[in-house]
């Protein structure tokens, strides 16, 4: 299931909603919450909801033993195994056909590849069992003591198969008590709703027209083609991942969660280390409390826990090695910029870094789309001018037919829009009813006429699932 959906939308939402509101009691609000969850997660493959749990009893198990017997040689057993037996369930579902492919074609051998579906958001949740139980070896958090509210926190719906990577440090305290004001789920429904558009509307709109020109014979795709497909590309997974994350906090803030952000207009930014303080948040800070900083960060050894970090961030996006190298690629951008090229993007016309940054991120996003290393190369070769032609009328057509669409995506993807909004609102402090108007009558209208035409796509749309349900 999917928040995208119409059986979410108009059945499971609103039923949820109305179980949640009529218990009064906070174990069963809890309660609902868990079996909600677990329904939402084994909509589409029942099965794997076993993994899930029992990833959670163990890390609950030994996160008991951890505390209990903190500063010992034995929490750090207990550490090290959950750890261990979390990543060997994330490795043995997500990697193994990927490690006998390569084993294969290195020794020449036929090893059978084994036949398992990925379990939706595995990536996700096993970073937050992971967190959890590393944050109560530190100390930094008390050990769940209730099985049911670590499931819970776990499961969440909300954040559950795509994220934003939810820390349990985060959220502690609203699994004990949380309080749902007017207020607060006013603005998780706003929140939810502008999630929603940015899928349906924008994310889903860009892949349709993206796929003229991705995947396709690039003997025959112009350069203005390649150009023109990979930045439908850039918006459709910036759309994508982002309103699916302003969804689940939204959704949070309906249920008295409250999630921190996982984007920041990342296509604003000057530098690859200013994009990834900005793109997809929750793992940055996920690599670099539990990987990087453990390693040395930036004291000791620079090089090489750059690129272990970003190994893995490719890794993490998927068993190939398309994502390898795109990982890779950032960590020689970033390293790069730390070494010198930073204080060349500080002193420059802030134009030309934001160029050079929009320019290394849709280099990035060539190789993040294509599982076929060759295929991405014959790509670039087209974008850079080796092509049968610049042009061709097909895209003209497809740009000036979508030239309006083009310039609200790019709009979107600013903080344009936020920032008019509240200057107009600041102009008009000293008149009351005009702000009431602002807060009242024209956000809500645009919230119901971006709900509108959401549901209106969803009818006529195809099934178009999130592009991160994959990791």
């Amino acid at each position: 299931m999917v928040f995208s959906s119409l059986v979410f939308l108009c059945i499971f939402l609103p039923v949820n909603l109305f179980l949640y509101f009529i218990s009064k009691n906070k174990t069963w609000r809890n309660w609902v919450l868990i079996i909600s969850s677990l329904v939402f997660y084994a909509w589409g493959e029942p099965v794997w909801i076993t993994a899930m749990i029992f990833s959670t009893l163990l890390s609950y198990i030994s996160a008991l033993i951890i505390e209990k017997f903190r500063g010992t040689g034995t929490a750090k057993v207990f550490l090290v195994l959950s750890v261990a037996v979390n990543l060997l369930i994330l490795g043995t579902f997500k990697y193994s056909g990927f490690i006998i492919e390569n084993i294969n074609a290195l020794l020449g051998i036929g090893l059978r590849k084994p036949e398992i579906s990925l379990p939706i958001g595995i990536s996700f949740y096993s970073f937050q069992i992971i967190s959890y139980i590393v944050d109560v070896y530190r100390g930094e958090v008390e050990a769940q003591k209730s099985f049911t509210k670590l499931l819970l926190f776990v499961s969440l719906f909300h954040q559950l198969v795509a994220g934003p990577i939810v820390r349990y440090s985060d959220i502690a305290a609203q699994i004990e008590d949380r309080k749902v004001t007017p207020e607060g789920f006013s603005e998780g429904v706003s929140r939810f709703i502008i999630g929603l558009g940015k899928k349906v509307l924008i994310a889903n709109t860009a892949g349709e027209l993206a796929v003229n020109f991705l995947g396709t014979d690039y003997e025959k795709l112009p350069v203005t083609g390649a150009w023109l497909g990979i930045l439908l590309y850039a918006f459709q997974i910036y759309f994508d991942f982002s309103g699916y994350s302003d969804m689940a906090i939204g959704l949070g803030r309906m249920y008295g969660f409250t999630y921190k952000e996982n984007f920041d207009y990342p296509y604003i930014s000057k530098s690859a280390t200013e994009f990834w303080r900005r793109w997809h948040i929750s793992l940055s800070s996920f690599f670099r409390d539990y990987v990087y900083i453990p390693l040395g960060g930036n004291r000791r050894h620079l090089a090489r826990n750059l690129l272990i970090v970003w190994f893995l961030t490719g890794l993490w996006h998927g068993a190939s090695w398309n994502f390898i190298i795109w990982g890779i690629y950032y960590f020689v951008l970033i390293y790069a910029e730390k070494l010198f090229f930073r204080k060349v993007l500080e002193r420059i016309p802030r134009v030309f870094s934001h160029l050079y940054l929009i320019l290394a991120v849709l280099v990035g996003w060539v190789f993040f789309y294509h599982t076929d290393i060759s295929q991405a190369l014959r790509f670039l070769g087209v974008m850079f001018g080796n092509a049968s032609a610049f042009t061709s009328s097909e895209v003209s057509l497809t740009f000036r037919s979508n030239a309006i669409f083009l310039i609200i995506a790019a709009v979107a993807s600013t903080p344009l829009a936020k920032k008019a909004f509240e200057a107009i609102k600041k102009s008009f402090q000293g008149n009351r009813a005009r702000v009431a108007f602002l807060d009242n009558v024209f956000r809500p209208a645009v919230n119901i006429l971006i709900l509108v035409l959401s549901l209106a796509f969803l009818v006529g749309q195809s099934y178009n699932p999130f592009l991160y349900f994959r990791f």
